[in-house]
């Protein structure tokens, strides 16, 4: 049995000092260091700083110089995501010919099936069943209209499918999706906000990067953000202070509440490496000051880390550390229906840590 020490628990509704939490895979208990005999047990100490619930990201497309859609490299990714604090992912997939998505959607499954990771939950399918006109970084030439058949083979492993559900055929995709568990996200649509409301009806649970790939909101067409806004669906959140202005977090927070926002990042294979050209979807991406776009200056993706993109909600939010936490733990988790097993540090669940610092600088990470 280990141990970890002074240090500042992250819990649900606080912050627990004063408390050693016991875990072998999974967590045994949280127990006074003063009252228990802790001789016989290997210690971690914490060094005062935060312990938190490994972070959960449901929207990552790389890190460290790899693609979710490269034939190598997965290893690569697992490594940099654990140094962000990451220690649970969906790896999210590009739009590019099928025959490559069926490839990726292979490997990923064998490297699953392989249990060469613990963290890795699935697949976010994030294209091809997307609109043209709100395309983002994704390339037009591959994208297509709904097609259950093509992922029903993958059903195991694709827990969540961003769609636009203005596509022909898209409420039938909806439905079949919803009815095998499979959690389906609003994204790059131009949806009204009647059909936008019917997919949420039909099982819709999701929105997918909120503000960004979508229609910006009128007052006589609210489309996907009217929808987004006043009906119970989780809103993606990319907090790199660049895809949405900082000031816009606090309006989320009063629209939708601490409990319907999740952190994402939606970071490029650049992630941890900086300026300089890469490649996402089959298209050049410059990063020049921490900013990835296209050649047309179309924003593809981030190179944001975790950790960052929730001190940056923190810093210009009203929330405490832990409600922050909370963001990119809790509430994917409940999401992905794994909240039961991940997302919060209770007695019964795995034992998956990162200590962070003040400045939410990740000192450790512990699986």
């Amino acid at each position: 049995m280990k141990g970890i020490k002074n240090g500042k628990i992250i819990l649900e509704d606080g912050v627990l000092e004063d408390r050693v939490i016991l875990f072998e895979d999974k967590i045994i208990d949280m127990v006074s260091e003063k009252e228990y005999n802790l001789s016989t047990i290997e210690l971690i100490d914490a060094g005062g700083n935060f312990i938190s619930p490994g972070f959960i990201n449901i929207h990552v497309h790389g890190c460290s110089g790899y693609d979710f859609m490269d034939e190598e490299g997965l290893e690569n990714i697992v490594g940099g995501l654990i140094k962000t604090g990451v220690t649970s992912f969906l790896a999210t997939t590009m739009s590019q010919e099928i025959e490559k998505i069926e490839k990726a959607l292979k490997r990923i499954k064998n490297f699953i099936a392989d249990g060469r990771c613990k963290g890795l939950l699935g697949v976010h399918l994030e294209g091809p069943f997307i609109s043209k006109k709100y395309k983002g970084a994704h390339d037009e030439r591959f994208l297509i209209g709904p097609n259950f058949n093509l992922i029903e083979p993958y059903k195991d492993i694709i827990k969540i499918v961003t769609i636009a559900p203005e596509l022909e055929g898209a409420v039938d995709f909806i439905k079949r999706c919803s009815e095998g568990g499979i959690i389906i996200s609003i994204g790059h649509s131009g949806a009204s906000l009647e059909r936008a409301k019917e997919a949420i009806e039909c099982g819709g649970k999701s929105i997918t990067h909120i503000f960004n790939a979508m229609p910006q909101l009128h007052h006589r067409n609210p489309s996907v953000l009217g929808a987004a806004f006043t009906e119970d669906v989780y809103c993606e959140v990319i907090p790199d202070n660049i895809h949405i202005h900082p000031s816009l977090y606090e309006v989320l927070l009063k629209i939708k509440g601490k409990d319907r926002i999740i952190l994402v990042t939606d970071s490029n294979r650049a992630c941890l490496l900086g300026d300089g050209e890469y490649e996402l979807g089959g298209q050049v991406v410059k990063v020049e000051e921490g900013r990835a776009t296209l050649k047309d200056g179309t924003i593809a993706g981030s190179i944001l880390p975790m950790n960052e993109g929730i001190k940056n909600f923190y810093k210009n939010t009203s929330l405490e550390v832990w409600e922050a936490v909370k963001l990119a733990t809790i509430n994917p988790a409940r999401l992905l229906g794994i909240y039961d097993k991940k997302g919060s540090i209770e007695i019964g669940k795995d034992a998956e840590f990162c200590i962070f610092d003040e400045e939410f600088n990740i000192l450790d990470v512990i699986i």
